[in-house]
């Protein structure tokens, strides 16, 4: 059995073998396949798509690829949340503290950022001093005394995936249901939780373009989980348009803090009372949506939610007073306004073309080995839905290379389309419910894409 034999097979569309994907992915971790061999059975893979055999062979051998966690009984259940990518989405920043307030412990691993979209551990190292790199000794503590922390991928957990999930970043092969599906999974059947919720995004900013293809993929993603013993549901949102207003890494902590005080944008709060709601369900801590959104309401209210954001950053060796004073937070130099030219209505933002923005102000990487600049990125001031009067900011950008802001200016230019109009009513953020019974369309989702009505 050979690799070049695998590429050629999978190339011509056929279906691997469990065997065939055990030495592919065996010959990922013992560094005996080339990056440019793995890469073209991405690509492969990409194209070619794989069967559900194939995705769940995959997701298993991954997730045996390396150890698994495990937490003490007194714990259970422990309920993870994962998000599909999208463009200023912060939510695990407020969802994981809120759920560990209502008493029901969070220990997820996260990953950087993919793409034009952000991640999760980007986006807490811009606290000073926040480490993201924990043995499980330390991660385990810090679940069982505070009930939450958040760390990178361990090198010893689904390292096969951490390997794919770079080079898929690099190729153009990040947006494909099979190897999105095997990645996010094999990291939950290896991270020790018993319930999974998962956070599945449709439109422009999101890797699926359609409610359609994103309830294919949480039905593969559902099914991946209830078949491996996890309790596993998922929402289909919205990110036709950025979450929230903030796009960058410390602009996006500083947002979720202002949520977990009570304020922040209303589509990014809305998403993470679903989110944290759903989560309690799973958890057993509610019996009803209702009473999950009240607890959700009560953690913010009385300050508890912060207080457990600010227990895992001082866990994690970050400066707890750059949460309490957010000037301590990376700022950036340059500041500039992207203003509008014509007086109208917002009746679409690109979310992917305004990730690009944030992108080429230094907020993401293009190539795996980029630094990030913690700093920069960019704030909307307006939405979709929202009156603009020509002279009006629609963006600020956040930089410290004056040479970025020519083309981030570029971009959002290409992001906003501003119609005459009558201002309309906001697009409801939260979609669909996806369960191993079936797919649930909320009735939120009245103002959605017409086009899944016969998903």
């Amino acid at each position: 059995m050979n690799i070049v034999d695998i590429i050629i097979r999978k190339r011509n569309g056929e279906a691997l073998t469990p065997e065939e994907i055990h030495f592919f992915v065996e010959g990922v971790k013992n560094e005996t396949i080339a990056d440019y061999q793995t890469s073209a059975l991405l690509m492969a893979i990409f194209l070619r798509g794989m069967d559900e055999t194939e995705v769940a062979t995959l997701t298993r051998e991954m997730a045996l690829s390396g150890d698994s966690l495990s937490f003490p009984e007194r714990l259970r259940p422990i309920v993870d949340k994962h998000s599909s990518g999208g463009v200023g989405d912060k939510t695990s920043l407020v969802i994981a503290p809120v759920v560990a307030a209502c008493g029901l412990p969070i220990a997820k691993l996260s990953g950087r950022g993919l793409g034009h979209t952000g991640g999760t551990i980007d986006k807490l190292e811009s606290i000073p001093g926040f480490r993201t790199e924990l043995t499980e000794a330390e991660f385990i503590r810090n679940v069982e005394e505070d009930g939450i922390a958040i760390m990178g991928q361990s090198a010893d957990i689904a390292p096969v995936d951490k390997v794919l999930y770079a080079l898929r970043d690099v190729t153009g092969t990040v947006d494909s249901i099979p190897l999105i599906a095997a990645s996010i999974m094999s990291k939950k059947l290896a991270d020790g939780s018993d319930a999974i919720v998962l956070d599945v995004k449709y439109g422009s900013g999101a890797f699926m373009k359609t409610p359609e293809e994103a309830i294919e993929l949480a039905q593969v993603m559902v099914g991946i989980g209830e078949a491996n013993g996890k309790k596993t549901l998922a929402l289909i949102t919205d990110m036709t348009q950025p979450l929230g207003r903030a796009v960058g890494n410390a602009l996006e902590v500083r947002e979720a803090v202002e949520t977990l005080q009570g304020g922040g944008p209303e589509d990014f709060r809305a998403v993470c009372v679903a989110l944290a709601s759903a989560m309690l369900l799973a958890g057993e801590k509610a019996e009803s949506r209702e009473e999950a959104e009240a607890m959700v309401q009560e953690a913010v209210t009385s300050g508890r939610a912060l207080q457990k954001l600010k227990a895992m950053v001082q866990n994690q060796g970050g400066d707890v007073a750059a949460l309490d004073d957010l000037s301590k937070l990376p700022q950036a130099t340059l500041e500039q306004d992207v203003v509008a030219t014509q007086t109208g209505v917002v009746v679409a933002i690109d979310a992917e073309t305004i990730g690009k923005a944030s992108l080429a102000l230094g907020a993401g990487r293009r190539r795996k080995e980029d630094a990030i600049d913690p700093a920069v990125g960019l704030v909307l001031s307006k939405k979709v839905g929202d009156a603009v009067t020509a002279g009006d900011s629609l963006v600020t950008l956040y930089a410290n290379d004056p040479e970025r802001v020519e083309e981030a200016e570029g971009l959002v230019r290409e992001a906003y389309q501003i119609e005459a109009r009558e201002a309309t009513g906001k697009t409801a953020v939260v979609y669909a419910r996806v369960t191993q019974g079936g797919v649930e369309r909320l009735d939120a989702a009245k103002g959605a894409d017409d086009a899944a009505d016969e998903a």
